[in-house]
């Protein structure tokens, strides 16, 4: 247990250290992927993948149905 934390700790101080260090270009850099990971994980899933099963069906067993029946028919 104690060689995980200590393994966790120098991964830890590796990457702060890398972005600590890091030129300004880095920095933009990385701004930009975070702003893009939010964009396709939190707006796009907001806006288009809504829970259509949660709205139309109650149970598990409706979904699941459901979701059979669309794949064999495709």
């Amino acid at each position: 247990m104690n060689t995980m934390i200590s393994a966790v700790n120098r991964l830890f101080r590796f990457y702060h250290d890398g972005f600590r260090t890091m030129s300004w270009w880095g920095k933009r850099v990385w701004i930009i992927i975070l702003i893009k990971l939010f964009v396709i994980f939190i707006i796009l899933k907001i806006f288009f993948f809504r829970d259509f099963l949660q709205k139309k069906y109650e149970t598990d067993e409706q979904k699941s149905e459901y979701v059979l029946d669309q794949l064999i028919s495709k």
